[in-house]
């Protein structure tokens, strides 16, 4: 999606804003910078979602991509150092979650709990092993399309106002997630979906 296509549906949700989290990739934050000039009244993150050795983590709010394909205890360690905030992305899910071993260990402050693309039980399981660790909660629609943005969100208090408040409050458990998981027929749909992706990079990893 081209990010104004983002911008014209947060209305529609009620959004106030959206993380930029490409796989593997930042190419869309110059964008994203001029976007929020643009847009003062919107909150506009930047960030990856990285393809670790064992599964998929998002960063936020760093400036450069983390090397890909690295265990995710030293990706999680790089994003750290470099001043970003580390969640582990759907946790999981079959495909590209870290699974519960990492899930239950990783050295992070906050998890995403809600995917708008995950299974309810998916979903589920991640927020209770969130709770039980005193982590913050997430909550991410994964939009591909437009009619996917905002079906799950993270819920923040209303001064947090920069990308700065908003990742403090991350790390001190001050955010709630909500949103949707998908019926089983959007399973069905979101696994065709992904197939036909997989298929058209040759069924190369991401």
């Amino acid at each position: 999606m081209r990010l104004e296509t983002i911008v014209g549906q947060l209305g529609r949700t009620g959004l106030s804003g959206f993380a930029l989290t490409d796989h593997n990739s930042v190419a869309g934050h110059d964008e994203l910078r001029e976007l929020q000039r643009r847009n003062p009244g919107y909150l506009f993150v930047p960030g990856v979602e990285v393809s670790a050795l064992e599964g998929h983590l998002l960063a936020y709010g760093i400036p450069t991509a983390p090397p890909a394909h690295r265990p995710v205890a030293e990706t999680i360690d790089w994003v750290l150092a470099h001043g970003g905030e580390p969640v582990l992305a759907h946790p999981f899910r079959r495909s590209h979650g870290v699974g519960r071993r990492i899930a239950e260990t990783a050295a992070i402050r906050a998890m995403e709990v809600r995917n708008g693309h995950n299974s309810e039980l998916a979903n589920a399981r991640a927020e209770f092993v969130a709770s039980q660790r005193g982590l913050g909660h997430i909550g991410g629609s994964d939009a591909h399309t437009p009619n996917d943005v905002g079906r799950a969100s993270t819920l923040v208090d209303e001064t947090a106002d920069t990308v700065d408040d908003l990742l403090e409050d991350i790390r001190r458990d001050r955010t709630v997630a909500e949103g949707s998981s998908l019926t089983p027929w959007g399973q069905v749909r979101v696994s065709v979906r992904n197939f036909g992706l997989r298929a058209s990079r040759g069924f190369r990893r991401i």
